[in-house]
């Protein structure tokens, strides 16, 4: 049975839960907020997400997990100040001092935003925050589960972004990455030739160390990248992935839709904003379980552009390949809908699925954002009033179908 089979006038049924999606979203935007990585507000957004699971789960949990919200996204300041440092070593004769520094500086790069390691989180304070899943059980025993999930976090405000849009952003941030190499380069070059410490730099390599000057602006400004006084509303990012899961519960409890053999569970995860800490607890928490049983992680992100919707098959800048069956089960649920969904890569930056795809969940993400960084993400004008209806209630048509497609034909490689 497909998704439009299982009530008379699906379509009005769809914009009613589309409805109850874009309610929901402007009710906590005004009622909690911003939401910063484990703050206090993210904690009252699960809550009342618990609160509405309640009405359409058989089960609804809480599940607490520890925490260091700054340490994600410091690895940025870190690497400004290393860098200013390094280039200060360079003129103090210190080539071997300057090198140690660039490649610390690499090192927090690598670890932090290329692996999303938990790297730096022993160095800064902790917090407890929550992920909320609620479970819909089957009327039989549990063959298979199907996992809907948001992150219920907002970033911090990227001011490049903010300020000066996509090409500010690039701009910057690649301005500082010539930098980085530009001091590696020279720095080990410096080492060879004039030795680690005291050498005199002559020749040519007074001017070089003269072009390191040049970088020192943006390795001040990459200091400010994020302003952690301001979390953003994340109306799109990603409130709508969240309620937009929950409203697969609702559907199937307003409509009386039990499967025999089918888990239907909704996640709202915490603390994605600041390196997917979260999706990550949940999936360690409940690693054995998701996999006994065919599972499938469907992740939404920012379900806001509607032409850019696309299965993001590639995640963790490029590094980590989401499950094939589950980027099938996504394109056809997508063919069904009437929409040809394109794979595409999360070129910089990851989505919850990656974290739940290296701990061994099959899972990949639905987004509808512009991949090149629309002016609207991660600042403060990801608000309620950008939401895009169209987009919500196809996302929510692409869930129910792939939910009723993998009720009939599982987890495979290809699909009907």
């Amino acid at each position: 049975m497909k998704a439009e089979e299982s009530v008379k006038n699906y379509p009005s049924s769809l914009r009613m839960y589309c409805n109850y999606t874009t309610r929901e979203i402007r009710k906590v935007c005004k009622n909690i907020g911003p939401r910063g990585s484990g703050s206090e507000s993210e904690r009252k957004a699960q809550e009342h997400f618990k609160e509405e699971m309640e009405t359409c789960a058989d089960k609804v949990v809480m599940e607490d997990f520890n925490v260091h919200p700054v340490a994600f996204m410091a690895w940025v300041v870190l690497d400004g100040i290393c860098l200013l440092g390094a280039v200060l070593c360079s003129f103090l004769n210190l080539p071997v001092v300057s090198l140690a520094l660039t490649c610390l500086a690499i090192l927090f790069l690598l670890t932090e935003f290329l692996f999303y390691w938990e790297f730096l989180d022993p160095f800064f304070p902790k917090k407890t925050s929550a992920n909320t899943i609620g479970t819909r059980t089957p009327t039989g025993e549990v063959k298979q589960r199907i996992i809907f999930a948001g992150h219920t976090d907002s970033a911090w405000e990227w001011r490049f972004m903010h300020l000066g849009g996509k090409a500010l952003f690039f701009g910057g941030s690649g301005y500082a990455i010539v930098g980085l190499l530009y001091m590696l380069v020279i720095s080990i070059i410096q080492t060879v030739q004039f030795g680690p410490v005291g050498g005199e730099v002559t020749g040519a390599f007074v001017v070089f160390r003269y072009i390191e000057l040049g970088f020192v602006p943006a390795f001040i400004l990459i200091m400010f990248f994020s302003n952690f006084k301001k979390p953003v509303m994340g109306a799109n990012d990603n409130l709508t992935g969240c309620v937009t899961s929950i409203g697969v519960l609702k559907f199937l409890e307003d409509n009386n839709i039990t499967f025999e053999n089918t888990e239907v569970v909704a996640l709202t995860a915490g603390c994605e904003e600041c390196g997917l800490r979260g999706a990550r607890a949940y999936a360690k928490a409940h690693q054995k379980e998701l996999q006994e049983i065919p599972t499938v992680f469907f992740c939404m992100d920012t379900l806001r552009d509607f032409d850019d919707m696309a299965i993001y098959a590639k995640d963790m800048t490029g590094t980590v390949k989401n499950d094939p069956r589950v980027c099938a089960l996504m394109k056809a649920a997508g063919a069904q809908c009437g929409v040809d969904l394109p794979y595409h890569s999360v070129y910089l930056g990851s989505s919850d699925a990656a974290a739940v795809t290296k701990l061994g969940v099959p899972a990949a993400t639905l987004a509808a954002m512009d991949p090149t960084g629309p002016r609207y993400y991660h600042t403060r004008r990801d608000t309620e009033e950008l939401l895009e209806p169209r987009t919500i209630e196809k996302s929510l048509d692409i869930c129910l179908h792939a939910l009723f497609m993998f009720d009939e034909q599982g987890l495979k490689e290809q699909y009907d």
